[in-house]
């Protein structure tokens, strides 16, 4: 069970890495490498924006569940 909860929090590490950088900042970000700053000013990169939030929170919320139930179960085995 450890070695699993283990194995998903640094999946959800990494995932989380990779989507703080894929978003937009003051100065563009990578996600201006991936097309996003090339876009028209139509409403393509608002929803992609949207969605890469929803993505990002989502992964965030399991990653930090991930965590606490690793910290309960680390605490109740020994």
């Amino acid at each position: 069970m450890v070695l699993g909860f283990s194995i998903a929090l640094i999946i959800f590490s990494l995932l989380m890495i990779l989507l703080v950088l894929l978003h937009k900042g003051k100065g563009g970000g990578l996600s201006d490498m991936f097309g996003g700053g090339a876009m028209s000013t139509g409403g393509g990169s608002a929803v992609a924006e949207r969605n890469l939030d929803r993505i990002t929170i989502v992964v965030g919320t399991a990653w930090f569940a991930c965590i606490i139930v690793l910290g309960l179960v680390l605490k109740y085995k020994s």
